[in-house]
């Protein structure tokens, strides 16, 4: 199974840029959710996870350590760019590394995709040190689609059907970088991306381990921390029950329920408790 963490820029609390009656925070989920529901619904063997499901704060480190402990194989953040400008233009870490020409290798190709499907002007290829790619311990690039604050970008951007393409050109980049296959029966609606955040594939059962559910965000991100000190790598997972929101801390979602069983063994060794969400889709 590919494992894609695709990150939806800024939320909540961070609207991003603004301008032109639109937020880059909602422009980028909306991307987002398409990119998961395209990739998993005509790919074979795709897997894709949000960093964010909804309009919520996610910090920088929250999202790479998601991509981190989740052991994807790509990260791809989404941007809408402003401060005068217009078209397309795509980053990769700009450090020295040993993975660095393969993720250059996959940026051309999703970069020249994108531009493909949009007919964005190319502002051409670019690194930069942003957290988002200098943390994450697999190939990563951000996508800045286009600019909030010109006139004409910001038309664009309120299409669906030109987030529709910017979204596809992310996924056929992708697909022809690392070579995946299509779906014989050219595949179902496939899932939209807007549940609770699970990260699950479109098919199966998962057993997720989970160390605590809280109502307040900022109990559930302290449970994470001390996690962390204890050795355990941790996400959160944002579940609505009866209209209410909690945040689960997951501490390992796996495909066999004995290596739940082992992760819940370490974790009471360690004085946690936990229980294990059985997860099918």
């Amino acid at each position: 199974m590919f494992k894609w963490f695709v990150d939806p820029g800024h939320g909540g609390r961070d609207p991003g840029a603004v301008a032109n009656g639109l937020q880059e925070k909602n422009v980028t989920l909306k991307i987002a959710k398409k990119i998961k529901k395209i990739a998993e619904s005509e790919f074979d063997g795709v897997e894709v996870r949000l960093s964010r499901y909804a309009d919520e704060t996610v910090s920088l480190k929250e999202r790479t350590d998601q991509a981190n402990s989740w052991g994807a194989d790509l990260f791809t953040s989404v941007h809408i760019n402003a401060g005068g400008g217009t078209g397309f233009e795509s980053f990769i870490y700009n450090g020295n590394y040993s993975g660095k020409a393969q993720t250059d290798r996959v940026r051309s190709f999703v970069h020249d995709e994108i531009v493909k499907q949009t007919g964005f002007r190319d502002r051409g290829k670019k690194q930069a040190n942003f957290h988002v790619l200098r943390e994450t311990r697999m190939t990563a690039h951000l996508t800045e689609n286009g600019f909030i604050d010109n006139a004409s970008d910001a038309s664009k951007l309120k299409s669906d059907a030109l987030l529709e393409k910017i979204a596809r050109g992310h996924v056929l980049g992708a697909a022809r970088a690392y070579g995946w296959k299509k779906k014989s029966s050219g595949g179902s609606s496939g899932s939209s991306g807007s549940g609770s955040g699970s990260g699950s594939s479109s098919s199966g059962t998962y057993y997720r381990v989970v160390t605590g559910s809280f109502k307040n965000r900022s109990n559930a991100e302290k449970r994470q921390q001390e996690l962390k000190k204890a050795g355990f790598e941790s996400f959160l997972d944002v579940y609505k029950h009866k209209g209410e929101t909690f945040y689960r801390v997951i501490t390992g979602s796996f495909k066999e329920r004995t290596n739940a069983n082992k992760r819940q063994e370490a974790l009471q060794k360690k004085g946690f408790t936990s229980f294990i969400d059985v997860f099918k889709k």
